[in-house]
């Protein structure tokens, strides 16, 4: 039980040395035409060393927003004006599926084309139909992982709920804090951690696994090479399936940094009572009706 102390307070002390030294040598981590340097952005990526930085960023921002709220309203703001404009902006990868699929079928069904070349900047690039057919999933990818903390902001997932709307409502706001700090924090450092190790797998070669440590990676750097994945499940058919690995990380980190947003709101609205229940919520919202579309909506449905 000591040991554990003295390592918890060991790693949260030399959080500050990491994070320091990470921001005064980025060409350490960042400079990726040097090898050595890749092993290192790879390794600290999902370490216990990067988990310990966040963990205290965390401490600190929640310290000096318990000052200060006006700071934490603003980390609140500016963390979920973050999912919202990542969602509202990959939101229409839907209308580009839909419309992809009406020039699938357009293609293959009336003119019998089985390709189709595009070359706007005079390099043409000709695939199979069958290939932008399977495309159709990564649009459905991007909006599902993309556009997930943008649905949690805006109140859009489902919800099962046994107690929650019988309880009083700084009870509701000790649920949501309970909810983020057990649920949505931890279980996303698993997806992401498993994430981004399975995605770097497919990446480089020789394959680097989880239980490296990195003094073994630095010798491996040596003979360290990009080896992009580019199987497919048909012979014609898409073959960038790392980009739904990369996906995977970007859902783990949004709903990681929502579910921290989501902590502080509950936070703040906990203190401050039930006058600051949605405060600064950014929700999307249809424009109001006048009088006369109302009564053309009514008729429409009565039609």
């Amino acid at each position: 039980m000591i040991e554990l102390a003295v390592s918890l307070f060991q790693n949260i002390f030399l959080a500050f040395y990491n994070l320091g030294y990470a921001v005064s040598h980025p060409m350490e981590w960042l400079n990726w035409s040097d090898r050595t340097a890749l092993v290192r952005f790879i390794y600290y990526g999902a370490s216990s060393e990067f988990l310990f930085v966040v963990l205290v960023t965390i401490i600190i921002v929640t310290v000096v927003g318990l000052w200060r709220r006006m700071f934490l309203w603003w980390v609140v703001r500016v963390l979920e004006g973050f999912s919202n404009g990542v969602g509202r902006l990959f939101a229409w990868a839907g209308l580009i599926m839909v419309l992809q699929q009406i020039v699938i079928v357009f293609l293959q069904r009336i003119f019998r084309v089985s390709e189709i070349s595009v070359g706007p900047f005079g390099y043409v690039v000709s695939k199979d139909l069958s290939w932008y057919a399977e495309e159709l999933k990564l649009y459905n990818a991007i909006i599902v992982c993309l556009c997930c903390a943008y649905t949690f902001v805006q109140g859009g997932h489902v919800r099962v709920d046994l107690v929650y709307a019988g309880v009083r409502f700084r009870t509701k706001r000790v649920i949501d804090m309970l909810g983020s700090l057990f649920f949505i924090l931890p279980v996303m450092s698993m997806i992401w951690m498993y994430g981004w190790f399975f995605l770097w797998r497919h990446l480089v070669t020789p394959k680097i696994s989880a239980s490296d440590k990195l003094e073994l990676l630095e010798r491996k750097s040596r003979l360290l090479k990009w080896n992009v994945e580019t199987i497919g499940f048909s012979p014609n058919g898409f073959d960038g399936y790392f980009l739904f690995k990369i996906l995977l990380v970007g859902f783990a980190g949004m709903m990681f940094v929502q579910g921290v947003a989501f902590f502080y709101r509950s936070l703040l609205e906990f203190l401050e009572g039930e006058q600051s229940e949605g405060r600064f919520h950014d929700r999307d919202s249809l424009p109001d009706l006048t009088e006369h579309e109302q009564q053309a909506s009514q008729h429409n449905g009565a039609a």
